[in-house]
């Protein structure tokens, strides 16, 4: 049996007013995790300064650390730069693509991207219509054939985490008003989840939801610093768990 100590957390929001919490933060999580994975929203203006701070931090750990970007970290329109300074610090940015951590005895395989809007059973934005509207469905549906390629590339990999920002289930949603529901995510994520089953999906976002939910059976949490409470969530995966996700409530930094 192998455990591996995975570290989240989403909607940072950083900026250099606040860089030494996120020093401080960091470095806590240093001696309590294997990997550290941070699931978009990382900048409050996307500006690449701000990205700066969590790119500082980071550069100090030991750990590989992972990340998907947010709709924040697009709003300046400066992707490219941010990207860089990320990567710059070891940080490895996951966009509609995959990567294998070696860690102990095992492999952990991440299939990430930021994913998109899109809504849910009841409220969803249809592929018809103005051509504006078209391009976010056809937007959404490149990132559910890239989620549906990663999976399938880390298929052999004894643990497999989804790290995404939008939301694939309704069930983390709860507590946000439904009717921006359609902006948070969409239920068209969760095909791949269902069809390659990883053991963990992790997203952001949704500021005022639920920590817990899922997607068949397959466990889905939202790891947005305001739901967590905290600045990482710690979760263990065990490679012997019994059902086949195991996904644990480990610890708390």
């Amino acid at each position: 049996m192998t455990c591996i100590r995975i570290a989240a957390a989403g909607d940072l929001h950083a900026d250099q007013r606040i860089r030494s919490r996120f020093d401080e933060a960091f470095g806590q999580v240093a001696d309590a995790a294997d990997v550290v994975l941070l699931a978009g929203d990382l900048t409050a203006h996307g500006e690449p300064d701000e990205v700066e701070v969590v790119a500082s931090a980071a550069a100090e750990l030991d750990v590989p650390v992972y990340a998907v970007l947010g709709n924040h970290d697009y709003h300046a329109n400066r992707v490219d730069e941010i990207t860089a300074r990320l990567e710059a610090a070891g940080v490895v940015v996951l966009e509609r693509s995959w990567a294998r951590a070696t860690i102990a005895d095992t492999t952990l395989g991440i299939a990430g991207t930021k994913g998109f809007v899109g809504g849910f059973p009841g409220s969803t934005l249809p592929d018809f219509g103005e051509p504006l509207l078209r391009q976010v469905y056809a937007e959404t549906g490149k990132d559910v054939a890239a989620l549906d390629r990663a999976l399938a590339e880390i298929a052999d990999c004894p643990l497999r985490v989804v790290l995404l920002h939008y939301s694939p289930t309704m069930s983390t949603l709860v507590g946000e008003p439904e009717s921006i529901w359609t902006y948070l995510g969409t239920n068209r994520l969760d095909g791949p989840i269902q069809k390659h089953r990883p053991d963990l999906v992790l997203h952001g976002h949704a500021h005022e939801g639920t920590f817990a939910g899922s997607v068949g059976p397959v466990p889905v949490y939202n790891v947005a610093v305001h739901v967590t409470r905290r600045d990482f969530f710690v979760f263990e995966l065990d490679t012997d768990a019994p059902d086949g996700h195991g996904a644990r409530l480990e610890a708390t930094v």
